[in-house]
């Protein structure tokens, strides 16, 4: 089974380090390299893990931040969740189905 590669995005606790805790501080910042972001394209930048970046906004990150690109983005080796990355693989569960209500009525009727 090939490996597959994750990474951890740390932007977050680099701007920490800095005294940056606000992702309104950040904007300014990147416009004044060029990189010119909506308020919620920061928000998502800082909170959440990118998928995509370009270059110029890591550059610019990485110059804000007096850091490299290895210090923003961490490489890892990801394993399925539960399992030992040399487990053999085991087959799904059969899929259950669901269990039909018996609706008792009231004693009378």
């Amino acid at each position: 089974m090939a490996k597959k590669i994750g990474y951890r995005w740390h932007l977050r606790r680099l701007m920490a380090e800095r005294d940056m805790y606000a992702t309104a501080q950040l904007r300014p910042l990147l416009a004044e390299r060029g990189v010119v972001l909506s308020r919620e394209q920061v928000y998502r930048l800082v909170t959440g893990v990118p998928e995509r970046l370009s270059l110029a906004t890591l550059a610019a990150l990485c110059d804000i931040l007096g850091c490299g690109p290895g210090d923003l983005v961490e490489p890892v080796v990801v394993t399925p969740a539960g399992r030992k990355p040399d487990a053999p693989q085991q087959a799904p569960p059969p899929p259950s189905r669901p269990v039909r209500a018996r609706v008792a009525r009231p004693a009378g009727r």
